[in-house]
């Protein structure tokens, strides 16, 4: 859904899980779990590409319209190599205290950025600090988006320190889960060879969120 032709031509070489090409893997059969980053891009970003090329697994990245500003090329890159984007508003404030007006600007702000940097119009987008009320999904109705939030977080920006990221995304793995992390977070970077590796081992098929449900994302509606 998100990411259009790219998502359904993006192959991987091998049939092991999280591995499978990706427009092929029915989560209704296998058991499929979402890695999510947010806050991006940023200066650890491209290290965490290059990991989920070699370990051949896909994620989800809610890019910030301001840092998709400063780093264009990285947002282009992640949408290139078959990741799925939403959009995590421009600024990065929480949404709720604010006017209709507010919200509107500041959630659109962050599509045309996205837009400007890789050609993709976002269906989805992730409310800084998970902070979101009727009002806000009305809004996001009407910017033609999908709300994601998560299943388990593993506040990796108070840990940060690799093995307690490690256990804590592992603590959090479940069949259909959607796991919150942070690509702006090195030390999470620095954990993702060994987590994925280990899901993989534990069978998980590692999919985008507009796969975990089947491309069938709607409009106004918060998901999980």
């Amino acid at each position: 859904m998100l990411i259009h032709g790219l998502l359904a031509g993006s192959l991987a070489l091998s049939g092991t899980p999280a591995t499978t090409a990706q427009a092929k893997i029915d989560c209704a059969e296998v058991k499929c779990l979402a890695l999510t980053f947010d806050d991006g891009p940023g200066k650890s970003t491209a290290k965490l590409l290059r990991i989920l090329k070699k370990e051949r697994a896909k994620a989800t990245f809610f890019l910030t319209g301001k840092y998709v500003d400063q780093r264009p090329a990285l947002a282009k890159r992640t949408l290139a190599e078959g990741h799925a984007i939403g959009n995590h508003t421009y600024s990065h404030f929480s949404l709720t205290p604010r006017l209709d007006d507010e919200i509107f600007d500041d959630i659109k702000a962050g599509q045309q950025a996205i837009k400007k940097a890789t050609g993709l119009t976002a269906t989805m987008f992730r409310p800084p600090f998970g902070h979101t009320d009727e009002r806000v999904l009305r809004i996001a109705d009407e910017l033609d988006l999908a709300e994601v939030k998560w299943t388990g977080t593993t506040h990796d920006w108070a840990l940060k320190d690799k093995k307690k990221i490690k256990a804590k995304v592992l603590s959090l793995a479940k069949r259909d889960g959607i796991i919150l992390m942070h690509d702006t977070v090195p030390q999470t970077v620095q954990a993702m060879p060994e987590v994925i590796r280990e899901l993989k081992k534990r069978g998980y098929h590692l999919v985008t969120v507009p796969q975990l449900y089947s491309g069938k994302l709607r409009s106004g509606v918060s998901y999980p």
